[in-house]
């Protein structure tokens, strides 16, 4: 659990949780396209060599050049397609010709791209919650710290070595946290990368992560940004897009849910540790933001690891 930990991006990163599901070596030439529909998973990619064209849907194709670095927390649909596109278009089946390489177009075609594609999975129940914080995409160029840390992943996942699981985790945390805070800060959508860009609302936003379980106000955080409480509250909602307690709920539950699911606390320890002075002031809070109990919720998720359990 984070707590204490003041850094907001770390703090988030952690609560995530991310771990690899599918790491590849994708090689191309020719034309081509692929397609992925209904995936709901993070995704990340490093274009080591050659270009390609991104689609994403709902938003602008981005176009990807040796040394580039892109990021979708949630993505569902999307398509990656040669520079010159194939016509007609449609997806093309992609061949896997080693363990962890996929090749894309005609097989007698030179290689004219390779990247490396990764999908991960964001193993807490408060996912949705989170990833609400993080932009929609991040495209980074000519970052060497990114480009150095995906093919070590990648080479990690191919392996079987003792303490795999722990050190994917953490290398997923370091290049989750070095991706969003190097993306650009200019135009930046409503979230917590905007607000940690503002030196007011960063302090109240590091108060918050530090301490969810503590006497939290909006006099109190607009006292931390050195602000009124008029003006912090307005511009806590223009940058970071929900009102001050309302992210300070979205926190607490994200963590009580986390907690829940481990199941080992009580639930007037998970309420101390998540800011209610009592189990059912905390069951109140839980039932307002989620719909239904914390023992409903908590059965709900022991039925879930029950199933992963099944062979």
């Amino acid at each position: 659990m984070p707590d204490g930990i003041e850094d907001p991006l770390s703090s988030v990163v952690t609560l995530l949780k991310p771990s690899v599901s599918i790491s590849k070596m994708v090689e191309a030439g020719g034309q081509w396209q692929v397609e992925r529909h209904d995936m709901a998973s993070p995704f990340y990619c490093a274009m080591v060599e050659g270009g390609c064209r991104v689609e994403v849907s709902g938003r602008k194709p981005v176009t990807l050049a040796a040394g580039d670095f892109v990021l979708i927390p949630d993505l569902h649909d999307f398509s990656m397609i040669s520079e010159v596109p194939p016509e007609p278009r449609g997806a093309g089946r992609p061949l896997e010709i080693g363990p962890g390489r996929v090749r894309l177009g005609p097989a007698d075609a030179p290689v004219e791209m390779r990247a490396l594609v990764g999908h991960c999975r964001f193993d807490t129940p408060a996912s949705d919650l989170l990833v609400s914080l993080l932009p929609e995409m991040i495209h980074v160029s000519g970052h060497d710290r990114l480009m150095a840390l995906v093919p070590v992943i990648h080479d990690e996942t191919r392996a079987d070595r003792p303490g795999r699981e722990l050190i994917l985790q953490r290398l997923l945390e370091v290049l989750l946290i070095e991706a969003l805070r190097s993306g650009p800060t200019v135009n930046m959508p409503p979230g917590l990368l905007r607000g940690l860009s503002d030196p007011q609302l960063a302090a109240a936003l590091q108060r918050i992560h530090a301490d969810a379980g503590g006497e939290i106000s909006v006099s109190g955080l607009a006292k931390d940004a050195g602000m009124s409480r008029s003006g912090f509250v307005e511009k806590f909602r223009k940058e970071i897009g929900r009102a001050p307690m309302e992210y300070v709920t979205d926190w607490r539950m994200a963590i009580a849910k986390t907690l829940l699911r481990q199941g080992k606390l009580t639930n007037t320890e998970i309420a101390l540790r998540v800011g209610y002075g009592s189990a059912s002031a905390f069951g109140m809070a839980f039932v307002r933001h989620e719909g239904f109990s914390p023992g409903a919720f908590a059965g709900k998720q022991g039925r879930k690891r029950g199933t992963k359990g099944v062979s």
